[in-house]
């Protein structure tokens, strides 16, 4: 595979703006609110594989091993409305992450749902949470990182 362009070098500034957006995320999904910082890797994970970012996928699945997630969870994304395995606010993540990585319009019963189950600031944050991984993924897709050189820290 030819070597493409390093990103974070090339544009170090544009960069930043993208790592400013994941202070704030990390800041706002601590493990005491609704939105734990696993639900929040959890939909990182689950939205890195409709988007079949390997990069992005090894990743999120290292972070969530490190974190103590189970194998059986994290395979079970794939098929997560079938799974027994997940909470109410974690299927109400996952199935927002689905729905705005699909680019469907979200309707007034869906919209609602979620607002009950996670609050109004969580629903911004992580629809915002949601846009960010999608244009990780892209970048990742496109310059294309050596998968498997992701460490957790």
């Amino acid at each position: 595979m030819t070597p493409r362009t390093n990103y974070f070098e090339a544009s170090p500034q544009a960069m930043q703006i993208l790592m400013n957006l994941e202070d704030y995320l990390k800041s706002q999904f601590e493990d005491s609110g609704t939105l734990t910082k696993k639900v929040w890797e959890l939909v990182k994970l689950r939205v890195s594989q409709i988007n079949q970012c390997a990069f992005c996928i090894d990743m999120h699945s290292k972070d969530l091993a490190s974190a103590g997630e189970t194998s059986q969870r994290m395979i079970g994304l794939s098929a997560w409305r079938d799974m027994p395995f997940y909470t109410e606010i974690e299927r109400t993540a996952l199935d927002w992450g689905e729905r705005l990585t699909s680019g469907k319009s979200i309707n007034d019963n869906e919209y609602l749902k979620a607002v009950q189950c996670l609050g109004e600031k969580a629903v911004v944050d992580l629809t915002i949470a949601i846009n960010a991984i999608n244009n990780w993924n892209r970048i990742a897709k496109t310059f294309r990182p050596e998968v498997g050189s992701y460490k957790p820290g």
